[in-house]
């Protein structure tokens, strides 16, 4: 069993998952240094400046770390490494360890926290965060490690997806894209969805069903997801359900939170959430809009609640949430009226959940902006993207594609955006745009909006989309 080391170097320090262990590590007495392509650019100033500030050392990506530092014990690595990446190249003595084992490793050495591992196709970080906010306003102290910077923890030495803290609970976020969920063995799980990002169904399933094996106490599962999985796969566990009521048997016996009723008008989003079993029922105002998120308030109560958290404390704290970096961040409105949102959406369920919001809010269409954050995850999913997207565009929207976003990896370059909108509008499919950069965007964009559209900017991994955003702003 890896026990913490006392150096180590991170490659592409500044991914956001792999800034978060990095802190963490840091903060458990690690001498921690770490390299990246960008490492000196403005979009990843929110990691390099509170790195610095805890005496992180900071390389570019080219191998020159080992001509200034001793060799550290390992090399940490994500699945987005290429294998002849230059700090591998130079370092080909030193072990290496997956992010996920870091992470592992990290976790373990807090020996007697109770471990809350949250994962899910959609909603993992928004969710985690919020279960750290409400379990810090409460006073339970959490350490927090999450996939996305939570607004409450930022500081000038936190980049805000790390939260140290001397509290009972560790919250953190388990990833089900590489598998990496199945390093874990938490106390408690909460399973938000299962939907087709990165595998097929029944691959996913499969996963899923080990990762609750591997929980030691209880599970918190979406409603429609614990009906996927099938409840022979929950055995001798505490279970807890949340999501939108439909047909629940009466005689279900599940304890839990579910969404009762949900509107959003005025520029406020409010729901109903309806304990089980006992029915009682709790309007709040959300701090986030969307129907997603009255799904992810029910799963936040229905953890606390099986947590042993009294319903009117958490009540009381559930709406107070700060939110979470890029998650439908309202970026501003231009001269014309027009509104921008910047929001991290990059699968299916998040791509269509974010439309879904911005329609409620828009007086006239929604302009949605997409930069695919992989040529594999747009080849995988844009079959099923489009027949999403069929369904839930309205007539007006729009929805625009950029190149893809590329950040390392094995690849083969294919598909290309401007070839995806191609089978688009092949199949005979409207409202598909390719914008072949941001510069052309920007002066289509200008043509294309009027007072009262919504334009949504959407994508991960790439920070600098939060800066466009603004720019278009203004």
């Amino acid at each position: 069993m890896m026990k913490i080391p006392s150096k180590v170097h991170f490659i592409g320090i500044c991914g956001i998952g792999m800034s978060g262990i990095a802190q963490m590590l840091k903060w458990l007495g690690c001498d921690v240094i770490g390299s990246d392509r960008a490492v000196n650019s403005e979009e990843n100033s929110v990691f390099t400046v509170p790195f610095r500030n805890l005496g992180i050392r900071l390389y570019h990506q080219d191998g020159s770390f080992l001509k200034s530092e001793t060799a550290p014990d390992y090399i940490v690595y994500s699945t987005a490494i290429e294998n002849d990446n230059p700090d591998l190249a130079v370092s080909c003595d030193i072990p290496r360890i997956h992010r996920a084992t870091a992470l592992g490793a990290a976790i373990r050495h807090l020996k007697g926290m109770i471990s809350i591992a949250v994962t899910g196709s959609a909603g993992k970080t928004s969710v985690t965060g919020w279960i750290s906010e409400v379990l810090a306003e409460l006073g339970e102290d959490p350490v927090s490690i999450t996939g996305g910077i939570v607004s409450s923890f930022k500081s000038a030495n936190s980049a805000g997806n790390f939260r140290p803290g001397k509290g009972r609970f560790l919250v953190f976020e388990a990833d089900e894209s590489d598998k990496s969920l199945l390093s874990y063995s938490p106390d408690y799980s909460v399973i938000l969805n299962i939907g087709t990002d990165h595998y097929s169904i029944e691959e996913l399933l499969q996963v899923f069903g080990e990762f609750i094996s591997r929980t030691a106490s209880g599970t918190v599962i979406e409603f429609e997801a614990l009906d996927k999985l099938g409840m022979d796969r929950i055995v001798g566990k505490k279970l807890a359900i949340f999501g939108e009521k439909k047909d629940i048997p009466p005689d279900f016996g599940l304890c839990g939170c579910i969404v009762k009723d949900y509107s959003s008008a005025g520029g406020v989003s409010r729901t109903v959430l309806e304990m089980l079993p006992a029915g009682t029922k709790h309007e709040i105002v959300l701090p986030v809009h969307g129907f997603h998120s009255a799904l992810n308030a029910s799963a936040v109560v229905s953890l606390c609640s099986m947590l042993g958290i009294g319903t009117g404390k958490l009540m009381d704290k559930v709406p107070s949430f700060k939110g979470v970096w890029r998650r439908f961040d309202f970026a501003g409105e231009n001269s014309k009226g027009v509104q921008i949102y910047d929001d991290y959406a990059h699968n299916i369920e998040k791509i269509i959940s974010c439309m879904k919001t911005a329609a409620g809010l828009a007086r006239g269409k929604v302009i949605a902006v997409f930069q695919p954050h992989g040529f594999g995850p747009l080849g995988f999913m844009r079959e099923s993207l489009l027949q999403s997207l069929e369904k839930n565009l309205r007539d007006n929207d729009i929805f625009a594609f950029l190149p893809v976003f590329y950040a390392g990896g094995s690849s083969s370059f294919s598909p290309t955006s401007e070839e995806t909108v191609k089978l688009f509008t092949g199949k005979g499919a409207k409202n598909y745009i390719y914008f072949s950069s941001r510069e052309v965007a920007e002066e289509k964009l200008e043509d294309l909006s009027g007072a009262g559209d919504i334009i949504l900017i959407m994508g991960a991994r790439d920070n600098s989309l939060s800066l466009w955003a603004k720019k278009i702003v203004s």
